[in-house]
């Protein structure tokens, strides 16, 4: 019984002396948490896979665990290397604004001559059918007076060599037919002709020459001024045809302004058509302009040249009416020289 006693005493003594000891032991876990704190955090290191992790202890705590680091807000996220890379990155990039586009790529004008002709304002209508109707009086007046030209010019020739082979009027009289519309070489000679019969009894040779010279001098500026007609219109076009053209446009380009004001926008799909309406007014000017102002000269040219020929026609004919008057002088009469 003394054993037991003592036993037990002994076992009481030893649990009292360990209490303090254990409570001790249980307050000081939190002691390296708040030096864990204090100290630079370390590296983190990877976790074991979850079904690897044991449960802990009740009355511990459980170690903490690492977390994933947060991305910057500014950086860039990483890429998924379990997702596939795009195929190509120009499919990817964002497309670019786009030109506007009108009826699939079509602005809505017909730009041609004849579309821009209709769509145009009646008054830049109205200039260009003038103008062209000045270009269609140009080209007729150049076919006609082509003709006219070429056939006055084939009679003075053929006139001047009939005069070279007369030795008296009778003579250049019956060569050229001396018939009325022979032309103005035959012209020439019949009013050299009627001169010489109407001063049959004048005294004075010389006279007779001086009235034949201002009568064929007449004839030859008359022949000049037929062939002349028609040329003043060529010149008018010629000068006049840019600035109708040019009112046109001008016209064209105020109406185009006030619908760029009434759409309020300067796009050129809306400013250009009106304004190649209106620019069609001055190419139709100088298209009718143009030719007019060349086939004038030219003209101009020709008309000369053949009063040079109608003024050897003259000269040639008073030489023959000079002859006539020297046959006379000398004891003939003036129909027996011609005869």
């Amino acid at each position: 019984m003394i054993d037991v006693r003592s036993r037990a005493a002994a076992l009481a003594l030893a649990l009292a002396l360990a209490a303090p000891h254990a409570v001790v032991a249980q307050e000081r876990p939190a002691a390296p948490a708040a030096a864990q704190q204090q100290s630079p955090a370390q590296p983190a290191q990877a976790l074991p896979p979850a079904e690897e992790v044991q449960a802990t202890e009740p009355g511990k705590p459980a170690p903490a665990q690492p977390q994933a680091a947060q991305p910057a807000p500014g950086a860039a996220p990483a890429p998924d290397s379990g997702q596939p890379a795009p195929a190509d990155a120009a499919d990817s990039a964002p497309a670019g604004p786009s030109a506007p586009t009108f009826g699939g790529g079509k602005i809505p004008h017909d730009l041609t001559p004849m579309g821009m002709f209709m769509a145009a304002d009646w008054v830049v209508k109205a200039v260009m059918i003038g103008l062209a109707f000045a270009s269609v009086v140009t080209w007729t007046v150049w076919l006609a007076k082509s003709l006219e030209l070429a056939a006055a010019s084939q009679k003075a020739k053929r006139g001047l060599r009939a005069l070279a082979a007369s030795r008296s009027l009778e003579d250049a009289r019956r060569a050229l037919g001396a018939r009325k519309g022979g032309g103005p070489v035959a012209a020439f000679v019949n009013a050299a002709d009627a001169e010489l019969t109407y001063s049959e009894d004048a005294m004075s040779a010389e006279g007779v020459k001086e009235r034949v010279a201002s009568h064929l001098s007449r004839l030859e500026a008359q022949a000049g001024r037929r062939l002349a007609i028609g040329t003043g219109v060529l010149a008018t076009i010629g000068s006049t045809a840019p600035f109708v053209g040019l009112f046109g446009t001008v016209w064209g380009i105020m109406n185009s302004f006030i619908g760029i004001s009434n759409a309020q926008t300067t796009n050129l799909a809306v400013v250009a058509p009106g304004i190649a309406e209106a620019l069609l007014a001055t190419a139709i000017g100088l298209v009718a302009a143009i030719p007019a102002v060349i086939i004038y000269n030219v003209f101009a040219r020709a008309i000369s040249a053949h009063r040079a020929l109608l003024g050897d026609a003259a000269a040639a004919v008073l030489r023959i009416v000079s002859r006539d008057l020297d046959r006379a002088a000398m004891g003939h009469g003036v129909r027996r020289a011609a005869e």
